[in-house]
């Protein structure tokens, strides 16, 4: 019995813990994003594109979701449980540092530099760990 609450509290936590590290990221680009509409709205595109970034991390965390969902909880609840809390806290700071990363590129842009590029470059190093974690999620 513990085992499977262990398990679906894993599986809860893995979809919950990325879900709201992208709500976080995506709304702090995104204030970025409605403060630099005001001061340069003819880059609103690039705006856009940085603040979505951080959504991908909830996704990462969606596909491992779907491939625990059918495990048998009551031999590998414990299992699943420690991939739930690493991969749930993976994403959810990835998402978080990303989208301060993308933040900061979105002012750049409105300031008149040409950022974007170099904006996504970086943004894309703590993506890369939320990347990780889900390989790692789907090779144990």
């Amino acid at each position: 019995m513990l085992n499977e609450i262990l398990g679906y509290l894993g599986l809860g936590l893995m979809l919950a813990l990325a879900g709201v590290g992208s709500s976080i990221g995506t709304t702090i680009a995104g204030n970025a994003a409605e403060g630099a509409l005001k001061k340069n709205p003819e880059k609103s595109s690039s705006y856009m594109i940085l603040s979505a970034l951080p959504a991908t991390q909830g996704l990462y965390g969606f596909v491992a979701f779907l491939m625990w969902m059918g495990r048998d909880f009551a031999t590998e609840g414990t299992l699943v449980f420690g991939i739930g809390i690493s991969v749930g806290l993976v994403c959810l700071l990835s998402a978080i540092r990303q989208g301060q990363v993308c933040a900061n590129g979105i002012i750049g842009i409105s300031q008149g530099h040409d950022v974007q590029t170099n904006t996504m470059i970086y943004a894309a190093l703590p993506e890369f760990y939320a990347i990780l974690a889900l390989v790692g999620a789907l090779i144990v």
